[in-house]
């Protein structure tokens, strides 16, 4: 089968440098702008790259933030391109199925998949591709058409490929992720900004010591610390949240963090206390 000629904004983007690079240096094949989507398009900035990511719906977006948590992902790359492009339009002509095109110009365009994960369990780095959509859209022919495509592109590269939908991504827990998300970085906030490592690292021993000694609510511990320390109001909180998204304590991320409510804490990791950026 003959190659075909890629559309001018294929070789644009691929200039650009879309589709390529790891970590801080990779940059998604489509952007928000690019596409109009159903949900809600999301730009967030991620822990593990660094980088600001991509996200064309609410659901691609929380399953995100599972991946941001997990201890076994080390990169993220959401929106990435299944090149070269004459591939998939082989397997769509052998499979027998139509191949994605323009609507405008009628060409074949790039496929991607939502999410193309780097893990690290311990026994060697391995990738994962992950697609992202609501199990009612499964019912849709065209859209299990386009999968297999897709399937079929990632089995030959002996890469694991599945479908991710809302049942698989704890919405409570996603929510719990998105609260807390922000605050791993603990000098963007204005009230730590010019804080030294040790003072930081003091602050957090002292609330984590007032966490684990008061039957009080989270909300009235955190306020009674920041006048206690001098700080301003709304600090205990912002570094209840960072000791939560810096996992130095964990809690039953399963149910829902209610600041009214006493805290229990699962487990402590003091060494992280330490590791973490107050050096």
């Amino acid at each position: 089968m003959s190659k075909r000629t890629r559309t001018s904004k294929n070789d644009k983007w691929i200039k650009e440098g879309r589709g390529s690079g790891i970590g801080a240096d990779y940059k998604p094949w489509l952007n928000i702008q690019d596409v109009s989507s159903l949900g809600r398009s999301t730009r967030l900035k991620g822990i593990k790259t660094g980088r600001q990511h991509e996200f064309l719906s609410d659901l691609e977006r929380n399953y995100f933030y599972l991946t941001e948590y997990s201890d076994f992902v080390i990169d993220i790359r959401e929106q990435f391109p299944l090149f070269p492009l004459e591939d998939t339009i082989v397997i769509a002509d052998e499979l027998g199925i139509k191949h994605p095109t323009d609507p405008k110009t009628n060409e074949p365009i790039v496929m991607t998949t939502d999410f193309l994960l780097t893990l690290d369990k311990g026994q060697g780095v391995f990738e994962v591709a992950r697609t992202i959509k609501m199990k009612d859209e499964l019912l849709k022919e065209r859209v299990l058409e386009k999968f297999e495509i897709e399937r079929e592109y990632w089995q030959r590269r002996d890469i694991d490929w599945c479908i991710v939908t809302e049942e698989e991504i704890p919405k409570t827990m996603a929510r719990n992720f998105s609260y807390i998300h922000d605050y791993y970085d603990i000098r963007d906030f204005d009230s730590f900004s010019e804080m030294n490592g040790r003072h930081l690292e003091d602050l957090a021993m002292a609330l984590l010591q007032r966490l684990l000694n008061s039957e009080e609510s989270i909300r009235t511990v955190t306020s009674t610390f920041d006048k206690e320390v001098y700080l301003p109001l709304g600090s205990g909180v912002t570094l209840f949240y960072h000791l939560l998204a810096q996992k130095i304590i964990k809690v039953n991320i399963l149910e829902p963090i209610n600041m009214e409510q006493t805290i229990v804490i699962d487990s402590i990791n003091d060494k992280k206390l330490k590791q973490v950026s107050y050096g």
